[in-house]
């Protein structure tokens, strides 16, 4: 049985638990919500069969196998940081976060003084793992283009740039480089930092996003040249009902990954 601690019952979240209810090979044992949103999160849980018991910390004398961080960047700093000095290994999804100056590095001597790991998640993109095979022998460049219905940028900086209510064609609205997009769009802007960190980096991974209002799918594309050649891949992910922002693929990659350190056999 892996016993797991949720950082986190946001859409992401209870779409995970829903989904684990179904796995007795897996048991989220604690859900960790902000100060002063037990309550709500609790109502939220309520329908499940043996909810877990929802707290504003992890407790001092817990040792899940697992943390899963899904519940926005600043968990990373109030939960995740604390578990991996305490030897608790952690899966991150908001990997945007690493966007900040030092983070990885914090994380890192973190990870090695509690003798443990961590796991970034690919979340609503995939070929990550080709695109960190072709990093070994040398990458050229990456770009990456994410076109999301117009409401998803709504209480973004996408609102100086256009009025997102009343756009009748598909609209840029940020290019550059991922860093800058991940600290403009930390909460749409996940795909570009994980192909950053599995590619040629945050500075030198170009960012395209656009506001689409006739689409209703959240559409990632990127293209990958170097030594091995070069390769593009393109997903049309449905966006989670609870939170355009998010895909729902982003769930269904939390739950494979929890089940690769469950099953096993993984792939």
């Amino acid at each position: 049985m892996l016993h797991i601690t949720m950082v986190g019952c946001g859409a992401i979240g209870v779409g995970v638990l829903q989904l684990l209810e179904s796995d007795a090979q897996m048991c989220v044992d604690y859900v960790i919500a902000s100060s002063g949103s037990e309550y709500l999160v609790r109502q939220r849980l309520a329908g499940f069969r043996q909810p877990p018991q929802v707290l504003n910390a992890v407790p001092v004398d817990a040792r899940p196998d697992l943390l899963v961080e899904c519940a926005g960047h600043r968990a990373i700093e109030e939960h995740v940081l604390p578990a991996l000095e305490r030897g608790i290994p952690c899966l991150i999804v908001s990997v945007g976060a690493l966007s900040e100056v030092g983070l990885v590095e914090r994380l890192e001597a973190a990870a090695a003084r509690g003798q443990t790991y961590i796991q970034l998640l690919p979340g609503a993109i995939g070929g990550i793992d080709a695109l960190s095979a072709a990093k070994v022998g040398g990458l050229d460049a990456v770009n990456y283009t994410g076109r999301k219905p117009a409401k998803a940028w709504q209480n973004t900086p996408a609102e100086q740039v256009c009025d997102l209510a009343n756009i009748n064609e598909a609209t840029v609205i940020f290019h550059g480089s991922a860093r800058e997009a991940a600290r403009l769009y930390p909460k749409n802007a996940n795909v570009a930092a994980t192909l950053s960190l599995a590619g040629i980096g945050l500075d030198r991974t170009q960012v395209t996003l656009i506001a689409d209002p006739a689409s209703d799918e959240n559409v990632h594309h990127f293209e990958a040249r170097g030594a091995f050649g070069g390769f593009e891949m393109s997903l049309r992910g449905k966006p989670l009902l609870a939170n355009p922002k998010t895909s729902a693929l982003t769930v269904y990659s939390v739950v494979r990954a929890l089940g690769n350190h469950a099953h096993v056999i993984s792939i």
